[in-house]
């Protein structure tokens, strides 16, 4: 029995050209463009440009705004504990921010911030599984896989709001 091949195929976001890999029809990764460490397919994926119609679909209604949540086939592979922050960080209401301390509170564990973090980091979708809504507690926008600029794209165009902070209609974004 041979292994399921992954595909791959690109998507002209407005932050650039995105890679989009997986097998069958669950997406696995999606990166970012990035100019010194941009990620190249491995070499034994196959190029499909007819795979994941629906991720392109919802992609692109997220990015012309009419798209808030998406529902998608995903496969994440990750540590245990990867998994359960990715699926928490999918629970991060469109429009919200959580910080690090939130996502830890949540999982039931509030000392779990830094190692939030690096699960945040090592998040294989980001966009679908909202990474970018993932802030330090004073706000900092922490690093970002796609860039900083990207996060802050994100965010802006999420119009996004500090949990628990209903009187901001976003966060005070550098320009």
């Amino acid at each position: 029995m041979s292994e399921i091949p992954t595909r791959f195929r690109y998507y002209d976001s407005p932050l650039g050209s995105l890679l989009l890999a997986g097998r069958d029809d669950a997406l696995t990764h999606m990166f970012f463009p990035r100019e010194n460490s941009a990620v190249e397919p491995d070499t034994n994926w196959v190029s499909d440009n007819g795979c994941f119609p629906d991720v392109i679909s919802q992609l692109g209604a997220y990015f012309a705004g009419e798209l808030q949540e998406f529902d998608v086939p995903l496969e994440l592979n990750g540590t245990l504990f990867q998994k359960t922050v990715w699926k928490t960080l999918l629970t991060i209401p469109f429009g919200e921010a959580w910080s690090y301390g939130d996502v830890a509170h949540t999982l039931g564990n509030a000392g779990a911030s830094r190692a939030v973090g690096l699960a945040n980091n090592a998040n294989p979708i980001p966009i679908i599984v909202p990474c970018h809504r993932v802030i330090g507690a004073d706000r900092s926008l922490v690093g970002f896989g796609g860039g900083l600029d990207a996060k802050i794209w994100l965010l802006r165009h999420e119009n996004i709001r500090f949990r628990g902070d209903e009187g901001i209609n976003q966060l005070d974004l550098p320009l």
